[in-house]
Parts: C-alpha cells; structure tokens; sequence
C-alpha cells in the first residue's frame, strides 16, 4: 500500500517536474516533425535526412534543427496565421454582401407589393422590420 511517507513531497515534485518535462518534449518533437514535413522549400531527401536525425539523435537533432529552422519556423507560422485570417475575412465579407442582397431583395419585394397596393403600409413595415432584423 502506497503512503505518504512512502513517497515524500520532493519525490512528488520531481516526478511532476519529469512528467511537464516530458510533455514539454513531446511537444517540441511533433513540432519540429510537423513543421519539417510543412516546408515546401526543402527536397524529400532533405526531410528524410531530418527525420533520420531527428530519430536517430533526439535531443541533438531537434535542437540542432532549432537552430537551423527557428526563425523561418515562425515566419511560417506567421505566413500561415496571415493565409487563414485572410480567407476568413473574405468568407464573412461574402457571407455579409449575400445577406445584405437578400435583405434588400426582401425590402425592394415588400415595396413592389406595397406600391401594387397588395399590402398596407402597416405590413410593409412589419415585412421590413423583420426583413432587416
């Protein structure tokens, strides 16, 4: 049975400190993984020898690549979050232009039946009202 004076407080810390380590670490090696096979200026047989090095010395590979690729890394990132942001605005910018025609097809509608006399004003309202909320 597992107690508390089986296993003292710094124990507990230091097995926390290998566990956020490692996480640390696995998070650093998919991402080096991810962005050596993003790369579109690197050859496969560039990728390959990266990924053999990574594999084969870890630690060594990872921080070597690191250094290498760091700041064309985050100049990616940075490319890519742009690439995104921008599709995203023309997607609502399209998304709005088309509601708006439909709010105005709506309105032009209801006045074309109100000018033909085939509702009262009071309906035209309504049908506006509701047409722009």
């Amino acid at each position: 049975m597992l107690l508390a004076s089986d296993y003292p407080f710094l124990d507990v810390m230091w097995t926390t400190f290998i566990i956020f380590a490692l996480f640390i670490w696995l998070m650093l090696l998919f991402r080096v993984f991810a962005d050596i096979f993003r790369q579109t200026e690197m050859g496969g047989g560039g990728k390959v020898l990266w990924c053999v090095f990574v594999i084969v010395l870890p630690f060594l590979g990872v921080f070597v690549y690191l250094l290498a690729h760091g700041n064309d890394m985050a100049a990616r990132d940075i490319q890519r979050h742009q690439a995104q942001q921008q599709q995203f605005d023309e997607y609502v910018q399209s998304r709005a232009a088309a509601g708006g025609a439909d709010t105005a097809g709506q309105i032009a509608q209801a006045k074309q039946l109100l000018d033909s006399g085939a509702i009262t004003q009071a309906e035209f309202d309504a049908l506006k009202a509701k047409a722009l909320a």
